[in-house]
């Protein structure tokens, strides 16, 4: 894999361009609701230099009943250009650590056209262990000019799921942990029933990074994860998880394992698990 194909930078290479004007860096951090400080008050306490912050619950569908699903383009160009991002910039996405929202701002990036994106290795717990600046305090960018196109085959919908478990066209891959997979615990999601979509396979998404540096895993670890799991690399892919953010940690590693046309099922089990939803099952897979 060449660094233009890999999908991450390094500490070191966002280091040595956070002064260029065409490198835009965002810190697309994103917890479970309730969960506090909030995503954005972290942020003002601690961020990259010269950072700003994508709202992974505003820069989303504000009509849609589920949680933070894809906007139109229209509206995701003006959320972005607001955040001082034209179309021919260089974007690097980070979250706090743990991997769970960077690689979703970095796939809404890509559907939407922009292939200069890119995620930052090991977030910010990574970039501060390393003693590197950070800000604080709100920021107020100048607006950029950004043009948006959806590219539909990057997302699945839930009717597009329910064809699938006849057809078994595409392996959907659940980044949950084992024990929500397998329906062994209470979802956190309010509301939700218990289990996994049928025919699915599981690749909890902290197996894919070290939590004590927070960098990514090497290559012949990531396809262990997917192959142990029962996952065919060569054959068509869709990620899935809670509510279609930790799922794109998997599309993530699977990019870097030369897999593209993976797709993400943004729904998720934040839509699939309601009470009237489809069919599920529970657990190993």
């Amino acid at each position: 894999m060449t660094s233009t194909d890999d999908p991450l930078v390094s500490t070191d290479w966002l280091a040595a361009h956070l002064g260029d004007p065409k490198v835009k860096v965002i810190d697309a951090s994103y917890k479970m609701p309730g969960v506090l400080p909030l995503p954005a008050d972290d942020f003002i306490t601690a961020h990259i230099p010269g950072a700003v912050f994508f709202d992974v619950n505003a820069i989303a569908d504000k009509n849609d009943p589920r949680p933070h699903m894809y906007p139109n383009a229209e509206q995701f160009a003006q959320d972005v250009a607001a955040l001082g991002i034209s179309s021919d910039d260089t974007v690097v996405a980070y979250d706090a650590g743990g991997w769970v929202a960077a690689p979703r701002a970095w796939w809404m990036f890509l559907s939407f056209g922009l292939s200069n994106v890119k995620v930052l290795d090991g977030g910010l717990q990574k970039w501060k262990s390393e003693g590197r600046p950070t800000e604080s305090g709100p920021v107020t960018p100048k607006p950029g000019k950004f043009q948006a196109r959806l590219d539909p085959s990057f997302v699945r919908s839930k009717q597009q799921l329910l064809g699938n478990i006849e057809t078994k066209k595409e392996q959907v891959i659940d980044a949950r942990p084992r024990p929500r997979f397998e329906g062994a615990v209470v979802e956190p999601w309010p509301g939700r029933r218990s289990g996994h979509i049928p025919g699915s396979r599981n690749v909890p998404y902290a197996d894919l990074f070290d939590a004590k540096t927070g960098a990514m895993k090497p290559l012949d670890e990531l396809r262990k994860a997917f192959t142990s799991a029962g996952v065919d690399t060569a054959k068509p892919i869709v990620t899935s998880c809670g509510s279609g953010v930790s799922a794109l940690v998997l599309t993530l590693a699977l990019y870097r394992l030369g897999v593209r046309g993976s797709a993400l099922y943004d729904g998720s089990w934040a839509e699939w698990g309601l009470p009237d939803g489809p069919p599920i099952a529970t657990g190993p897979a």
